[in-house]
């Protein structure tokens, strides 16, 4: 009988260190999980805003320079036009 009990002893002790292995398993999963979050948030705030390849007043500004060019647009209106674009 005595041999019985230390076998289920020793199952008991082995099941407990199971439990706590596999707990303290996820823990660092979990933990290694928030740090890469983390370091994505800091990343992305740190990363600088996208370029645009120009900016829109030049699309305008080039849209008038060819109504003046064709001739539906004056001297004067594409001036003032164009001082309402720039904000000048």
């Amino acid at each position: 009988m005595h041999l019985m009990g230390a076998a289920a002893t020793t199952a008991v002790v082995a099941g407990t260190a199971t439990a706590v292995s596999g707990g303290m398993r996820r823990h660092q999963q979990q933990r290694a999980m928030q740090d890469q979050q983390a370091m994505a948030a800091q990343q992305a705030a740190a990363a600088p805003p996208p370029e645009t390849a120009e900016p829109s007043y030049v699309a305008e500004l080039q849209e008038l320079g060819e109504l003046r060019e064709q001739g539906l647009l004056t001297d004067e209106e594409f001036d003032a036009k164009k001082k309402q674009i720039l904000g000048i």
